[in-house]
């Protein structure tokens, strides 16, 4: 596929052009996809483009996106049900990474996708840091011998039992091997930078009577020496549970957003108004830019 037809397709399933829907039931990124990739568009409703335009994507281009919509629908969607217990996390700043794909339940597993478009470069390192947060990791890659074969030849060198997973051409997840608990490599310094000031403050009060009484210079080092003190297993575990508390999602409007939209969605921190907007826009025939 062109690189500029590519470029719009990943601009569609974005933050930005569901905002501008959102706000204004328009999108240039959305008019400008629809121009370049579907013919009679105005005899379509805008649910039907966005579900021509995934397949685009689908058929041609497995990108990033496509990857993590995948894996949000089979996991927390098909495999948890959406429980209250699980929670996905994603673009998680983790020393000089980004975990591309945490799902927190019982446990916490990473998943570093490497799509048929991505190198494998940075794997080494990316694997090195996930495992100072979270104990268990694995690796999504495409559907090609060579995606396994490079994946394959990184993660035997490493001393992690890395789980690998493979996306097949019919968009089955296929488990190569299951990721295994390491924690030997949790770091606390690391995971108390992934949390927030408030998230500091409810694990203290989790395990002591009260907040530092310090001056506020020095309240984030107080903080950090006091749940560096809190033995690791009980830490951890804590740690876990505040985390899935980051995502909040009206789960009865959230089942009736289209496949397509799913992960985006799901990190939007949407209303009910936002939701209703939403609603309205989908079944709308399609209008062009206003």
């Amino acid at each position: 596929m062109e690189m500029n037809k590519v470029n719009v397709l990943n601009k569609v399933f974005s933050k930005k052009t569901l905002h501008d829907i959102l706000g204004m039931e328009t999108s240039n990124s959305y008019a400008g996809a629809i121009k370049k990739h579907i013919e009679f568009p105005s005899e379509m409703s805008n649910a039907e483009l966005m579900v021509a335009l995934y397949e685009k994507i689908k058929q041609n281009y497995r990108n990033e996106y496509f990857y993590k919509n995948t894996l949000l629908n089979k996991l927390l969607i098909g495999v948890h049900k959406m429980s209250d217990q699980t929670t996905v996390l994603t673009e998680l700043p983790v020393a000089n990474s980004k975990a591309d794909f945490v799902l927190l339940n019982g446990k916490a597993i990473v998943y570093e996708i490497k799509t048929e478009l991505d190198n494998f470069d940075r794997l080494e390192s990316q694997i090195h840091d996930y495992y100072k947060v979270f104990d268990h990791v694995a690796v999504v890659i495409g559907d090609s011998e060579a995606s396994l074969a490079a994946a394959n030849r990184i993660l035997d060198k490493l001393e992690y039992p890395v789980g690998i997973h493979v996306l097949k051409k019919n968009d089955k997840l296929s488990t190569i091997k299951k990721a295994m608990a390491f924690s030997e490599a949790l770091c606390f310094e690391s995971m108390f930078k992934l949390l927030r000031k408030s998230e500091h403050e409810t694990l203290i009060l989790k395990f002591y009577d009260g907040l530092p009484q310090t001056t506020q210079f020095k309240y984030y080092d107080a903080c950090k020496k006091m749940l560096k003190a809190v033995d690791m297993t009980l830490f951890y575990e804590a740690y876990l549970q505040i985390l899935k508390k980051r995502i909040v999602v009206k789960k009865d409007l959230f089942a009736n957003i289209p496949y397509e939209l799913k992960f985006l969605t799901y990190f939007m921190n949407m209303n009910e108004q936002d939701y209703r907007k939403l609603e309205k826009f989908l079944i709308k025939p399609y209008g062009g830019v206003v």
